[in-house]
């Protein structure tokens, strides 16, 4: 398993959803993605709000964010979404602001850790559901070391990552599909 920090990890995902998001063919944007229930769009849209969420909730976010220039996800998708994305990747780029700790959801922890356990590892997984939901075959291949790394970071919230919604109830396969097979139905997806 890899040892990147949060900035380098978050960086390299966040190009990864970037080149699958520039890829989705405009007339797929309002088609069915993995995620019961929401379009290829809905689920850019998701790590978008999320992430500016977890920004307006720092003392820094604001400025970081620069809430009045922000795009409209509406109108301005892609725009919007590199905007939050180069945000975030400011504050954990600075070391004050990566390390600001904060009562997270699970305790104390600091906005870098939890980028790098909940944020990139959304990127991760959502990269797949766009790139599945619009057809993006070859687009579609995790990292392993990513997969992993995903899995070690979140398997510890146990039921908390499924009740809210995050991932569906893991899904029993045979033990013979791929490595990747298996972690999409952990996170409740078949691939």
């Amino acid at each position: 398993m890899t040892t990147e920090d949060a900035a380098s990890y978050f960086r390299r995902l966040s190009a990864r959803f970037s080149t699958v998001v520039a890829a989705v063919p405009p007339e797929l944007w309002g088609g069915p993605s993995p995620c019961d229930g929401w379009s290829v769009r809905d689920v850019v849209v998701h790590v978008i709000d999320t992430e500016r969420d977890l920004l307006g909730r720092m003392p820094f976010g604001p400025s970081t964010l620069a809430i009045r220039a922000q795009p409209d996800t509406a109108t301005h998708l892609i725009d919007a979404w590199h905007h939050v994305r180069d945000a975030v990747q400011t504050a954990l780029d600075d070391s004050a602001t990566a390390g600001h700790g904060y009562d997270g959801y699970f305790g104390p922890t600091t906005f870098a850790r939890t980028v790098d356990i909940f944020y990139s590892g959304d990127l991760l997984v959502h990269s797949w559901d766009v790139a599945r939901g619009a057809g993006l075959t070859d687009l579609e291949t995790l990292n392993a070391d990513d997969m992993r790394r995903t899995k070690a970071e979140l398997e510890p919230t146990g039921a908390v990552l499924r009740s809210g919604g995050a991932y569906g109830p893991a899904i029993e396969l045979s033990g013979n599909e791929s490595e990747q097979q298996q972690f999409l139905a952990w996170t409740g997806r078949i691939a």
